[in-house]
């Protein structure tokens, strides 16, 4: 045992299922790496170690060793990769989050292509998490389209984790999450639980309706969301990945977007650097060339 195996020890002896020993960490992470693209730096060992242990309780096993096993063995990464996934993923997002994107996507994208609207407007939120992108694009498109006569859009969404999908899906929030969304909007898109000690809201059958989820793997060679998209955000995402799997994702989601359509990224992410086919529109705002 090394010195650093041994300090591992002193700090998780007393957890339940032992410790995740670092050479394990990295097997894992290098595997997942391999199969979804999502860096784990050795930063986020115990972070992932906490996570993980979660897994390992689920499944009735008793180590970290066991479920290490478990997980490479024939058929066990099958059944194991997507729950695994759901564990060790972050999905922070929030309504109306960077509301200057969807400002500009009515104030300017839209706008722009008023004369072309008639054959309809289709955005993808990649990497919508529980669903706070999508349904926010689904007020903002509604409020954009309630008097016109052409009120027909499309807003597929999609994520790795089946868990916040689910969440999505369902579409209730707490009370906290929603404070962000105006009154009037709440009252029009909101349903309060009818058990208000819950303190929880539901958006509103013709909202979840609007927003069309799939389950998309980023490293997956295709993605199964029809071309020729006016918009697509994909925010906050990048952000897991290394600049050659981000520039290779990016060209991939691009080829989703029409000429003339535009990709939101995220305020912390960059494209500089990058081969795409992509000028600069606004801040972390750019229009397919």
């Amino acid at each position: 045992m090394d010195l650093e195996d041994s300090a591992q020890l002193c700090v998780y002896e007393n957890q339940p299922y032992g410790r995740l020993k670092l050479t394990e960490f990295k097997k894992l992470s290098a595997e997942i790496y391999k199969l979804c693209g999502i860096q784990l730096p050795d930063s986020k060992l115990s972070l992932i170690e906490g996570r993980v242990r979660r897994r390992v309780k689920s499944l009735g096993l008793n180590s970290f060793k066991e479920y290490m096993e478990y997980f490479f063995s024939a058929g066990g990464r099958e059944e194991e990769l997507v729950p695994l996934i759901d564990a060790v993923t972050t999905n922070k997002t929030d309504f109306f989050r960077e509301n200057a994107h969807f400002e500009f996507l009515v104030n300017t994208v839209l706008l722009e292509m008023q004369n072309s609207l008639n054959s309809g407007f289709s955005v993808w939120s990649a990497g919508c998490s529980t669903g706070e992108e999508p349904y926010t694009l689904a007020i903002v498109l509604n409020e954009y389209f309630e008097n016109k006569k052409n009120n027909l859009f499309t807003i597929y969404a999609s994520d790795i984790s089946t868990d916040v999908l689910k969440k999505a899906i369902d579409g209730i929030y707490s009370y906290e999450s929603v404070e962000v969304i105006p009154m009037e909007l709440k009252k029009k898109y909101l349903l309060k639980s009818k058990n208000s000690e819950k303190m929880l809201v539901r958006m509103c059958p013709e909202i979840r309706r609007q927003v069309i989820y799939s389950r998309i793997n980023f490293m997956e060679d295709e993605y199964s969301i029809p071309g020729n998209l006016d918009a697509a955000f994909c925010r906050n995402v990048l952000i897991y990945f290394d600049k050659a799997t981000q520039e290779k994702v990016l060209a991939k989601i691009c080829n989703k977007i029409r000429t003339g359509g535009y990709l939101f990224i995220g305020h912390s992410e960059t494209i500089i650097g990058m081969n795409l086919p992509l000028e600069r529109a606004a801040s972390t705002i750019y229009r397919k060339v």
